[in-house]
């Protein structure tokens, strides 16, 4: 078993025990839950664009715009084949299994992630919403065309509809575009509706979708954890930070349960 810091085991213990007493959790998840699947995160340590720009003088962020895939859909696709590659073939990992595995021992647990990735649904997660959407779905940008696409392999660069002719793109929130009112709009609804325990993990927790959930309820005197090797400005905020990956947390919190991830 592993030994860990005095405080960290306090900590696993006090969320273990939250817990036992609770009845829904939340979970807010970004790329560092799905490290332990073997993808990279967007950037930091292990970043997939660490570099100022892409070859074509663009920043990634503007490569993946909404703007730039209006007139050069062959730029957003070139980068999003490269994204999906990395992601081809992931498995979930504990923290996903964990979180899926919570869903039988509590009334109620809602996971809002910014991945998409997929792979909480994958691990048999039931309420998600992908507020960015999901790569492996496909849509026609001028007709109803829709289609699952489990990988990118062997496709034109942009792909085109087989229906209408038009430009294909995956159902994301590319950047520069709003996010799903509709998809707000539930996630709104659920924190109106209460959860007795908030965690944050693997997410540096900049945009304020995704931190002021949480600073909302330390505020509110809902137990909060934080699961994140790196320190974030919800570090201080939070009653629990736990310096540890997502999969070993969530494994050594479970353990304290008496759950598995398998």
């Amino acid at each position: 078993m592993t030994t860990y810091s005095s405080s960290t085991e306090a900590a696993l213990d006090a969320v273990a025990e939250h817990l036992r007493q609770a009845r829904s959790a939340l979970f807010i998840t970004g790329a560092g839950i799905s490290a332990d699947s073997g993808l990279p995160t967007y950037r930091g340590v292990g970043g997939l664009y660490d570099s100022e720009a892409t070859e074509e003088g663009l920043r990634i962020e503007e490569a993946l715009s909404g703007e730039v895939f209006a007139v050069r859909p062959d730029i957003t696709w070139k980068y999003l084949i490269q994204i999906e590659e990395n992601c081809r073939g992931a498995q979930p990992n504990a923290a996903h299994r964990a979180i899926a595995t919570l869903d039988d021992y509590l009334d109620r647990v809602m996971v809002f992630t910014q991945n998409v990735d997929g792979l909480h649904r994958l691990a048999g997660s039931h309420d998600i919403i992908e507020i960015h959407g999901n790569l492996h779905e496909l849509v026609c940008t001028a007709c109803r065309f829709s289609e699952a696409a489990p990988d990118y392999s062997g496709r034109a660069v942009p792909p085109c509809c087989p229906e209408c002719g038009a430009v294909l793109r995956p159902k994301i929130v590319l950047f520069g575009e709003a996010l799903p009112e509709a998809k707000l709009d539930r996630f709104i609804d659920a924190l109106q509706d209460g959860f007795d325990i908030v965690f944050s993990i693997g997410t540096s927790s900049v945009f304020p979708y995704i931190n002021q959930p949480v600073v909302f309820a330390a505020g509110s005197g809902i137990p909060t954890v934080e699961i994140n090797p790196s320190r974030t400005q919800l570090s201080d905020v939070v009653d629990y930070y736990l310096p540890l990956g997502a999969a070993e947390a969530m494994t050594a919190i479970l353990a304290r349960l008496g759950l598995d991830t398998e």
